[in-house]
């Protein structure tokens, strides 16, 4: 009698890499982000303990646009791949801050402003919540429209 012997293992996948421009794409998105929300953070310098508006901002604004984003981009054929790194992976996740947001939140709480740091981060939610629902709207609305 011949010894069971296993099936060859199957060949080693590699990882799928990204493409150069897709990398060139997050690169570029995520230096303007950056130096966007940095200029904000420089001109509107807010004491702490108080309501950081740039960051809230930044968070709603980069929200919105990342929900228009993908609501645009869903059923487009070929995906714009290149749109989405540029601006979801590159820009939004520059531009937008959630190590911040939790920073500024500790802040509040660390100068005893419980109340402040609540609705803060109660508003971050909502509010970049309802911005993705109403830009991603927006985005189909005009998308049927066509």
């Amino acid at each position: 009698m011949r010894p069971a012997t296993e099936p060859p293992a199957p060949p080693a996948r590699s990882r799928p890499r990204p493409a150069r421009r897709e990398l060139a794409a997050i690169f570029l998105g995520g230096s303007i982000g950056s130096l966007v929300r940095s200029a904000l953070v420089r001109g509107f310098p807010v004491a702490a303990g108080h309501w950081p508006w740039p960051t809230f901002a930044v968070n709603i604004a980069g929200a919105a646009l990342l929900g228009y984003l993908i609501a645009h981009t869903r059923r487009s054929v070929p995906p714009t791949m290149l749109g989405r790194a540029f601006i979801g992976i590159g820009l939004c996740g520059a531009l937008t801050t959630f190590s911040t947001l939790m920073i500024e939140l500790l802040g509040m709480l660390e100068a005893s402003r419980v109340g402040l740091a609540a609705g803060y981060g109660a508003a971050s939610i909502a509010g970049g919540l309802a911005a993705v629902l109403l830009a991603s709207r927006l985005a189909r609305s005009r998308r049927e429209r066509r």
